[in-house]
């Protein structure tokens, strides 16, 4: 059962936080209440809200070696094993004892989007209004509320400011938002195959897999019950960003056209025959089991209307008080050149606009070879860029 974080010696304005001290935490999945009402950035509010997260390593005497990691659009705050949860995490072999991000150095907190399913409160959440689930009367949120929610996450545990901020894909561009509205909230910051505003090509590929869900009749205008959710909407959506997330370079390195095994000589002539076909499917049914309709819609939409330059007209401008006094001291922008989701050049504009401001920015185009979930299975390349920059 989740536990509930207590902030102790806490910065001004800081709430107390029932529960225990995240100086004892790291055993497995808590949840911080968010300020109540918690605002969102395109109008209404959220009563009684809460953030889960997972933590790793110890708070020291001074709070100032924490990290908070923002993930992808599906992870959980599941990042690594704890002792509550053992599993692997999306992030296992970069998140523990002497590893890149070491957790005897620093407090990692990794949290899970508001308005996903897996703790945090979203639209499969209980409206504590109604007592029925949000469903679609769940307002919009936007990708400044996810940013701003894991920063009264951190502030609830009593951390005034971040060692780092960092995350990957969604999570990249998380840590840029974090940046714009809380620009002396951390003092590095790293972001990963992120963008600083959606492409044409993802607005158009995630308005088609938003579009496949909703055409579902079991999606019933959002109003589906947890035991029969369009799954086969979803699972078309899922289908259609797992080709997105890697390269067409990877797809004929690793199955070439290869054959499933063992499919029958009379199987239906529609049937999938070929190897990436099996795996295509695979991912897809692993998601649908776990991964909520109507969550998927939100975050995916939230996505979409992300654009840094509303917040002063331009990127350099809405960063440009992160380079001020009390400010970020050192940026690390990553990007993968295979990358057909988050093009490299959307990494570049990152770097630059934090150049602009004056922040000392390193950025790295990494030629793996695996696109934009590169960070999750190239560990040896973002292992070593990490290292450096942590150290």
């Amino acid at each position: 059962m989740a536990q509930t974080l207590k902030a102790d010696a806490r910065p001004p304005g800081t709430p107390r936080v029932p529960g225990v001290s995240p100086s004892e935490a790291g055993t497995g999945p808590q949840t911080v209440p968010l300020p109540d009402p918690f605002p969102l950035y395109r109008g209404g509010a959220l009563s009684g809200a809460r953030i889960a997260c997972e933590t790793w390593g110890r708070l020291n005497a001074a709070r100032d070696n924490a990290i908070l990691l923002f993930t992808g659009l599906s992870p959980s705050a599941h990042a690594a094993a704890t002792d509550a949860n053992p599993s692997p995490g999306w992030w296992q072999a970069m998140i523990g004892p002497s590893l890149a991000i070491d957790t005897n150095r620093y407090f990692v907190v990794c949290v899970n989007s508001l308005g996903s399913c897996f703790g945090s409160t979203g639209p499969a959440s209980i409206d504590p209004a109604t007592g029925q689930r949000y469903r679609l009367d769940f307002p919009e949120i936007a990708v400044e509320d996810i940013a701003r929610a894991g920063f009264e996450t951190v502030r609830a545990l009593g951390i005034g400011r971040l060692a780092v901020v960092m995350g990957a894909s969604l999570g990249g561009s998380l840590a840029v938002a974090f940046a714009a509205l809380h620009p002396q909230g951390a003092r590095r910051l790293v972001s990963i195959s992120g963008t600083a505003a959606a492409s044409p090509f993802a607005i158009a590929l995630r308005s088609v897999q938003r579009e496949a869900v909703m055409r579902d009749p079991d999606w019933l205008g959002g109003h589906y019950e947890p035991d029969h959710p369009p799954h086969n909407g979803l699972r078309v959506a899922r289908k259609l960003g797992t080709i997105t997330y890697r390269s067409a370079a990877e797809w004929r390195q690793r199955f070439g056209r290869q054959p499933i095994a063992g499919i029958a000589l009379g199987a239906d002539q529609f049937a999938p025959r070929f190897a990436v076909e099996g795996y295509l499917e695979a991912q897809a049914e692993r998601f649908i089991r776990i991964y909520d309709a109507n969550c998927y819609l939100y975050l995916s939409r939230a996505m979409d209307r992300f654009d840094l330059a509303e917040h002063g007209g331009s990127y350099a401008a809405a960063l440009a008080a992160s380079g001020h006094r009390g400010g970020l001291e050192k940026v690390l922008v990553l990007g993968v050149e295979s990358d057909l989701l988050y093009p490299i050049q959307e990494q570049a504009a990152i770097a630059e606009a934090f150049e602009q401001s004056g922040v000392d920015t390193h950025f790295r185009r990494l030629p793996s070879i695996e696109g934009h979930d590169a960070f999750l299975v190239d560990i040896p390349r973002f292992d070593a860029e990490l290292r450096a920059f942590l150290a």
